[in-house]
């Protein structure tokens, strides 16, 4: 077996609308694939004794032992590595279930999809689950318990912190979407401009100045003192002769910490001797050249958290300490702590297993103990100065135990040093009273607090404190989403995004735009390439600066991660056709039009999928979706639109030559086609459609006809406009017609656009892509010869697959099969195939180029331009040619 490919979605796909992150691995079972599971001797047995757990794995059966009984009976290796990869994850404590197995079309090969929690351990359980199946399969002894492990300790690395997933669970609650970004320890919450970001429990509201007070232990303190909150007192060191001279300043007992520093690293409490205090100052400095000491206040440890100004919380902490039971070692007790489920590494579960560090050491070699001393039955042992449970410390939630003057003295800290979510330490004897009554003092302010003592408390009621950090970053009322409109179908996606675009723009919106030529924020052009992937939509909808977001949903993203967002506003599907085929396993057209179907499915339930109703199974997808439906068609009266009107449904028709919106009683009357410059004078058809589309797309959007029609007037298509989409350039002898139709439905667009036009003579510069299907190629090739007078066909820079020639030969075969018997001519490299039909191009030629580098040719055609005088098409409609007869008109031509 061999592993092709892994990839993981991140939103919608093919395989699930609601499992949002799969693994997808692309496999090649190679010798396997003639051998099922009930034909490799002993095979059965041995994956039973192997994984037991597989018993409860019902599959289709439905009942316990299914899957089992399944590989009994034969089944193929493919379906068994998928539930391997499920069932390691689930011993991993990672909460899947889903997954398919199926074959991409070429055989041996593969995709196994499993549901997984994040993408790193999800790609590990599918590289184990292989090697797994192969040793197996070769009778090799299996343990799986170490992959289970390195599976956990991978998903642990990738998961956020307890602070951080509370946030992520409330937002999620209040269906509010995030983005992990590129540190990976930071979250964007919402899209476009309604966007926060948290890092942990920093926020993009925190102060950068309220943080750096908190941070330095003296100026806290000192602020603290000025506005009358009761500290300790102190004094700050930067050398052990300083330190000495306030050790007989202050007296004892004393504390020593940094003044620079976080979760109780390099604290000493409770110090009594100068030799003492100089180990202690020895430990700060490590973190901090400058070192605070201070008063040693006896006392319970409490922490108070404000999140926006308001008291919200409180927790006693315990430090680290075990229990002696008598006969036990120091080092057995902790050995026995740890061993509790709710501790784990560092922050990765409610408590922190306890670890010998320097603190520790200290207290043992104080106390003239070692690990190996046994404790005293019921002895309490301290096993650090500091209270914090990243330190293997406990806690108890006493929130409604606060003081009411205590929770105004906090709340008054958080507002006054500034910290949005603020962490204030507290040592007292009770939280019950006053600290004026108590002695109590607070030891110090913390920003970027963590949660975890308060959503899990080890004793005590939990507190929901992510509740309000939501409140405040998105009070009520305020949106945390940008209308998301996206786009997709076989032909017309990109035109159709970019007028979308265009009409949205027009209408006051800051427009973010993926297309398969970049990403554009407000039609500047920030990334160059086919961006109609999932990467491409986050970048958008990454943008502070964009209110709306046109996302064009291309074939190949969706397959390999999926569409990028949670669910979208509307989604426009222009219709499904042969391209792409046998690729990835979308081997006909159902396949393909399921694949597209993604997009509208993934439309929440008040939203528009707008649907062409002359493409039939473009037309089906209304059974699939949740949401509202809008047709588009080029017949007013056809049944699906008259069907759809009935029943209450928007409808965008061209009725008498006019884009009509049909909405309930209403009738909008947006614009006569030939006054719109992307129907090429009415006489483009597939661009009319295009332009159906993008209107029932922005009518959903609340922009008026009278709005849309204005901006459909504005919109010339151009190379700038429309790169590679009906681009014409006019020259003294012939006009170049530049267009990326690649695909048999493309081409038969352009040769009903062509029928219209009265050109002498036709050239098509065709090509024949490496990775698509013989059957498209020479459907291509026959409706080339069908179209143009010569054809010469050209070649790809990336082959895809095929041999030097192998693609041209396949195109002949097409032009061959065809009744017409245009001249043809080979030639391999784009520019030069160009070069030899302007060169060869008698008068009253059109040129039409089926293009490949896009930027290359237009530069070349600009460059032509200038060199010879500019003639406007002369040539190009029969209705125009005529009309101008009839009107005597001087100009022939037509503006584009």
């Amino acid at each position: 077996m061999k592993i092709l490919n892994i990839k993981v979605t991140n939103g919608p796909n093919f395989w699930s609308i609601n499992k949002k992150r799969l693994v997808v691995m692309e496999l090649d079972l190679e010798d396997l694939e003639t051998q099922p599971t009930d034909e490799i001797d002993g095979f059965y047995h041995r994956i039973k004794k192997a994984i037991p757990g597989l018993w409860d794995h019902h599959c289709s059966e439905g009942v316990p032992g299914g899957f089992l009984s399944r590989v009994k009976r034969g089944t193929w290796m493919g379906h068994v590595i998928e539930h391997i990869a499920i069932e390691l994850q689930v011993l991993a404590g990672l909460e899947v279930g889903f997954g398919r197995a199926r074959g991409t079309g070429v055989e041996g090969h593969y995709n196994i999809v499993f549901e997984c929690i994040d993408a790193e351990s999800g790609e590990l359980a599918a590289e184990k689950a292989v090697l797994i199946a192969k040793k197996l399969v070769e009778r090799i002894s299996v343990d799986i318990s170490m992959y289970v492990k390195e599976i956990r300790e991978m998903n642990s690395a990738n998961t956020p912190g307890p602070s951080t997933a509370s946030l992520l669970r409330e937002a999620t609650l209040r269906g509010i979407p995030y983005i992990r970004l590129e540190d990976r320890s930071s979250y964007q919450l919402g899209y476009g401009c309604f966007q926060k970001k948290i890092a942990a429990t920093i926020t993009s509201s925190t102060s950068n100045l309220a943080v750096e007070m908190a941070c330095d232990k003296e100026a806290c303190r000192d602020f603290l003192k000025e506005i009358s909150i009761p500290v300790a007192e102190g004094d700050v060191v930067e050398s052990v002769d300083e330190l000495r001279l306030s050790v007989k300043s202050l007296g004892f007992p004393l504390v020593v910490k940094p003044v620079s520093g976080n979760q109780g690293r390099g604290v000493t409490t409770n110090i009594k001797t100068e030799e003492e205090a100089v180990k202690a100052y020895e430990l700060a400095a490590k973190i901090s050249d400058r070192v605070l000491v201070e008063h040693y206040i006896s006392g319970l440890d409490y922490r108070l958290l404000t999140i926006d100004g308001k008291f919200v919380a409180a927790a006693k902490r315990t430090p680290a300490h075990v229990v002696g039971d008598g006969f036990s070692s120091i080092q057995q007790l902790i050995n026995i702590v740890n061993e509790d489920s709710g501790r784990g590494e560092n922050h990765d579960n409610i408590l922190t297993k306890i670890k010998i560090g320097p603190s520790a050491s200290s207290i043992l070699s104080k106390k003239g103990f070692t690990l190996d001393t046994v404790l005293p039955k019921d002895e309490i042992l301290f096993l650090d100065y500091a209270a914090n449970l990243s330190k293997g410390g406990t806690a108890e939630d006493v929130t409604d135990e606060v003081h009411p003057e205590i929770a105004m003295m906090a709340a008054r800290i958080g507002r006054m040093v500034g910290l949005d979510i603020c962490g204030i330490d507290v040592m007292a004897s009770t939280l019950e009273k006053p600290l004026s009554e108590t002695g109590g003092v607070v030891l110090e302010v913390n920003a970027a607090p963590g949660f975890r003592m308060h959503l899990s408390p080890s004793k005590g009621k939990p507190r929901n404190v992510a509740a309000p950090v939501l409140d405040m970053l998105f009070p009520h009322g305020q949106k945390s989403r940008i209308p998301i409109i996206a786009v997709t179908g076989t032909n017309g996606k990109t035109t159709t995004t970019r007028l979308i675009s265009h009409i949205m723009k027009g209408a006051g919106r800051r427009v973010g735009c993926t297309t398969t030529d970049g990403v554009y924020v407000n039609n500047e052009r920030i990334m160059k390439g086919d961006c109609g992937g999932p990467k491409s939509a986050q970048i958008v909808l990454k943008d502070p600066g964009v209110d709306t977001a046109v996302l064009e949903c291309a074939r190949g993203g969706i397959l390999r991660q999926g569409l990028g967002f949670d669910y979208c506003d509307v989604a426009v599907v222009t219709n499904v056709a042969s391209d792409h085929l046998g690729m990835k396993g979308i081997n006909d057209l159902d396949q393909m039009s399921s694949l597209k179907s993604v997009v509208p499915e993934s439309v929440h339930p008040s939203g528009f999928a707008v649907l062409n109703a002359d493409d039939e199974r473009v037309y089906s997808m209304r059974k699939k979706v949740r949401c509202n439906v809008v047709l588009f068609s080029v017949e007013s009266d056809s049944l699906n639109i008259k069907s759809h009107h009935k029943a209450g449904g928007i409808c965008v028709v061209l009725k008498n030559k006019y884009i009509t919106i049909r909405h309930g009683e209403s009738v909008h009357i947006v614009e006569h086609v030939e006054n719109i410059p992307l129907s090429f004078k009415g006489q483009a058809g597939f661009m009319i459609e295009n332009i159906m589309a993008a209107v029932a797309a922005v009518y959903t959007q609340n922009i008026s006809p009278a709005q849309i029609g204005k901006m459909l007037r504005s919109f010339v298509p151009s190379p700038d406009n429309t790169p590679g989409r009906m681009n014409l350039f006019s020259f003294p002898n012939y006009d170049i017609l530049i267009d990326y139709a690649h695909n048999p439905a493309g081409l038969m667009a352009v040769q009903n656009y062509l029928k219209s036009t009265s050109y002498q003579y036709k050239i098509g510069i065709v090509c024949g892509m490496g990775d698509r299907r013989d059957e498209d190629s020479i459907e291509l090739g026959r409706i080339a010869a069908e179209t143009f007078d010569k054809v010469i066909i050209r070649e790809d820079t990336d082959l895809r697959g095929k041999a030097a020639g192998e693609a041209t030969e396949i195109i002949k075969k097409g032009i061959a099969s065809s009744p017409f018997n245009p001249t043809v001519i080979a030639i391999a490299n784009e520019k030069q195939a160009l070069q030899f039909a302007m060169k060869n191009a008698v008068p009253g030629t059109l040129i039409m180029h089926c293009v490949e580098n896009i930027d290359e040719v237009i530069s070349m055609m600009k460059k032509k331009e200038k060199e010879q005088p500019i003639i406007r098409p002369r040539r190009l409609l029969k209705h125009t040619v005529q009309r101008a007869q009839n009107e005597n008109e001087m100009s022939l031509g037509m503006n584009i």
